[in-house]
């Protein structure tokens, strides 16, 4: 059986023996979670412009990666809060200080990963009216998660997972290192801090955008506690 394990951030991810699973897969840098527990070279990233920028977890993020290595690296261009016209030029605008146009393109990514010595065989730069739109195909535009995701988008995981279903390669898939946190497991996410809770403001989204998947294909399997008693996500078989 060809399995996918995707693998979050989250500190100490309960793993699935290495028998149960095929390949890996990692969002942002969760790269360094796989290496610390000698998983294997992840056959896709999937990451986000933060990764480049001047943002304190960006740079967190983006130093974790040091050294590594990726096949497939999917840019997931930034959705510029879902503006357009003069309204998106003005966001772009408020915001250029922490994230200059130029540090939200690929382009400039791919310099970065190099200067980490962070290799990849492969970039591909997708954009949000790419994979917002896959997540409400695989979603079959339930009326209850579009409403969801209307109010706020999935995390880089859950787009992770998308993206991996959408390849058609996986006959199961096993979600490991996910708690709907800002937790990392290679830093304090100085976000925390600043919003005063450790709960992420996608976990509302990535639950029910789970949960869905998870009952609709009847394959996608976790290790994670909080993934189970959330998103009603079956243990993953050993």
């Amino acid at each position: 059986m060809n399995t996918l394990l995707i693998l979050g951030s989250k500190p100490e991810p309960a793993l699935p023996p290495p028998e149960s699973y095929t390949e890996v897969a990692c969002a942002n840098a969760s790269g360094r979670s796989a290496e610390a527990h000698h998983l294997p070279r992840p056959v896709f990233t999937a990451m986000t412009p933060i990764m480049a920028t001047n943002i304190e977890a960006g740079r967190q993020s983006l130093e974790a990666l040091t050294g590594l290595s990726t096949g497939t690296v999917y840019f997931l261009r930034e959705r510029d809060e879902g503006k357009r016209g003069f309204a998106r030029l003005l966001h772009r605008i408020k915001t250029s200080r922490k994230k200059p146009f130029h540090r939200m393109q690929p382009s400039y990514l791919k310099r970065k990963l190099r200067s980490i010595s962070y290799t990849h065989d492969k970039m591909i730069a997708i954009g949000p009216e790419e994979y917002d739109t896959l997540v409400e195909r695989l979603c079959d535009r339930n009326p209850d998660v579009l409403s969801q995701l209307n109010r706020k988008r999935p995390s880089t995981g859950v787009i992770a997972l998308a993206l991996a279903i959408d390849r058609k390669r996986y006959d199961r898939y096993i979600l490991s290192g996910f708690s709907f946190e800002l937790t990392h497991s290679y830093a304090i996410n100085p976000v925390i801090e600043k919003r005063g809770t450790p709960a992420s403001s996608h976990a509302d989204t990535d639950v029910m955008v789970i949960r869905h998947l998870a009952r609709k294909a009847g394959n996608i399997f976790t290790t994670e506690k909080a993934v189970h008693e959330r998103a009603d996500v079956p243990f993953c078989p050993v």
